[in-house]
């Protein structure tokens, strides 16, 4: 197999390319979320910058109470767990993060695979639009850079044994 080829069939490679055009993608959002957002958190911080304080207070004495509440009812729950159920909920949550990023990197190979073959496509267009030698036509080769008309190799010997022989 060429390099080339290895390359196409490379899952890890088409996960790369689609990647990074996803993390351009995003770039690109980001000066108008930006100039957005700024906007919106100026306006919020005028128009709640006198209702913070009060809430914050309001609910700094809330925060307390709800503490006490809950710790008797973590204590009531704590009998209930059982801790020889933790192995098994963390190996469901353990493959179903694994199964998740088989799927993001399927679908970032998917990308990327779109990516490359794009551009492929592109560098193929460029190339056949190149003006080169047409098939079938007869040009001389270029004389190397600092080769002189005399040191081009002969083209033809049979022209000049005819000559010789004529008498020429």
């Amino acid at each position: 197999m060429t390099l080339a080829s290895n390359l196409r069939e490379n899952k890890a490679l088409y996960a790369v390319a689609g990647a990074g055009d996803f993390a351009v993608e995003k770039l690109r959002e980001m000066p108008e979320q930006m100039t957005r957002y700024q906007g919106r958190a100026r306006e919020t911080a005028t128009k709640y910058q006198g209702e913070v304080r009060e809430t914050v207070d309001r609910y700094r004495g809330q925060v307390r109470d709800t503490m006490e509440r809950y710790r008797g009812e973590v204590s009531r729950y704590q009998d209930r767990v059982d801790a020889r159920d933790l192995p098994g909920a963390a190996v469901a949550y353990a493959t179903h993060v694994g199964t998740r990023a088989f799927e993001l990197f399927d679908e970032l190979a998917e990308r990327g695979k779109k990516v490359v073959n794009r551009e492929a496509d592109e560098i193929a267009e460029i190339t056949d639009a190149k003006p080169g030698p047409r098939p079938g036509s007869k040009t001389a080769p270029k004389p190397r850079a600092g080769q002189t008309r005399a040191a081009q190799p002969k083209r033809s010997t049979r022209t000049r044994s005819a000559a010789k022989k004529n008498g020429a």
